[in-house]
């Protein structure tokens, strides 16, 4: 694998698994954030324009929409509802971001998914 080479931009920066970004909107550690096209769970808490380290993969217990047509099989595509700011299984226009790794219920607020 070639190193990164500064004057031509080109070659491996890094992993990806972590990445620096500017929060769009106040966020805890743990929580779900949605950050143009990249969904990742924020490493620490960080207020609206705070440049923080999100994780882009993993397993993550997220809040869940709940409410009739918020079950999901699993491995069903997760979507983040970024007005809510919480999985959901409906597509609608929400932005998907993994896998449920467990059924999830109606009821069920909160959900397992794999992300990235």
């Amino acid at each position: 694998m070639k190193g990164y080479d500064p004057s031509t931009g080109l070659g491996y920066i890094q992993t990806g698994r972590y990445l620096e970004v500017t929060l769009p909107y106040a966020r805890s550690g743990g929580q779900g954030v949605l950050v143009g096209d990249i969904f990742g769970i924020c490493t620490v808490d960080g207020a609206q324009g705070e440049v923080i380290n999100i994780d882009t993969e993993c397993v993550y217990g997220l809040v869940a929409a709940t409410g009739s047509g918020n079950d999901a099989a699993q491995g069903a595509a997760a979507y983040w509802d970024d007005t809510n700011k919480r999985i959901t299984p409906q597509a609608s226009t929400h932005k998907k971001v993994g896998n449920f790794v467990t059924a999830k219920t109606t009821t069920q607020a909160f959900a397992s998914v794999k992300i990235g």
